[in-house]
């Protein structure tokens, strides 16, 4: 689906349920309100296999405003402080903080997400008027790309692995020029092999769309195929015999159909996710 600014993921989701009459959907990665693009849905017993789709690089086109810093780390919050320097930061100045901000790095999430702290969701502490301080986590950034600089905007174009906040990215943008910012604008292009170009309008959804195969959500993993004697045991969850060593992940199929994830255990594969 290509989301347009105003719906949550929950709103397009609920419209696809109600457009395709049934409510085996799920999706596979939040995108908020303000922003916009790409968000893949899950069908059936495809909503099993979300985190494989999550864990794909995700490219984003954003823009930051300097100057500004608010509570959520983008436009939608109370402006915390406002900043006017003398003079704004020159390009080469902001050309090596994006490229400070490239590589593996641990990343503080935004106060307003959905991060626990002590058990409970950031942003509904924040709301009440709370100080949450979600605990820093590994990301990597792939590339950050000037696309222009007009103060006090930036475009850039973001390629991020998965659990990479954007806003935190335009926040420590900010914090390292000595102007802070916020996130303005934000618009998911790609998710792995997944482009927005090839998605659905939310507004043009019919539900007479052809939906991808759940095999491609996975199609990274090695296939094995399965015998005929082996769906019965995979269906029950019982392990699949095969000339060792095995390793990391794989997709267990039956001809072209996925039948099952499975993870390597010795002279062999566990099912861990069976689809219906």
């Amino acid at each position: 689906m290509d989301k347009p600014e105003g719906p949550t993921s929950h709103d397009v989701v609920a419209r696809a349920r109600r457009v395709f009459r049934t409510r085996a959907i799920g999706h596979t990665g939040t995108l908020d309100p303000f922003a916009t693009g790409l968000l893949i849905l899950v069908f059936g017993g495809a909503t099993r296999l979300a985190r494989w789709a999550e864990r794909h690089r995700k490219v984003y086109r954003a823009e930051v405003r300097l100057g500004s810093i608010t509570d959520t780390d983008d436009r939608t919050g109370a402006v915390l402080e406002e900043r006017q320097p003398g003079a704004w930061p020159s390009r080469d100045l902001l050309d090596a903080a994006l490229a400070s901000l490239v590589g593996e790095q641990s990343q503080r999430p935004p106060a307003f997400s959905a991060k626990r702290v002590g058990g409970e969701r950031s942003h509904r502490l924040a709301r009440r008027g709370g100080n949450p301080e979600p605990a820093a986590v590994p990301v990597r950034v792939f590339s950050l790309t000037l696309l222009e600089y007009a103060p006090p905007l930036v475009s850039l174009r973001a390629e991020v692995s998965a659990g990479t906040y954007i806003r935190a990215l335009a926040r420590d943008l900010g914090q390292r020029l000595g102007t802070g910012g916020h996130l303005a604008e934000l618009r998911r292009e790609s998710i792995g092999p997944w482009r927005v170009s090839d998605a659905t309008p939310l507004a043009g959804l019919t539900g007479a769309e052809p939906l991808i195969p759940a095999r491609a959500l996975v199609g990274d993993l090695q296939p094995v195929p399965l015998a005929a004697d082996e769906l019965a045991r995979v269906a029950h969850g019982r392990d699949v015999a095969r000339e060792g060593p095995t390793d990391g992940e794989a997709a267990l199929l039956d001809g072209d159909r996925l039948v099952a994830v499975a993870r390597a255990v010795p002279l062999g594969w566990h099912p861990v996710v069976v689809l219906p």
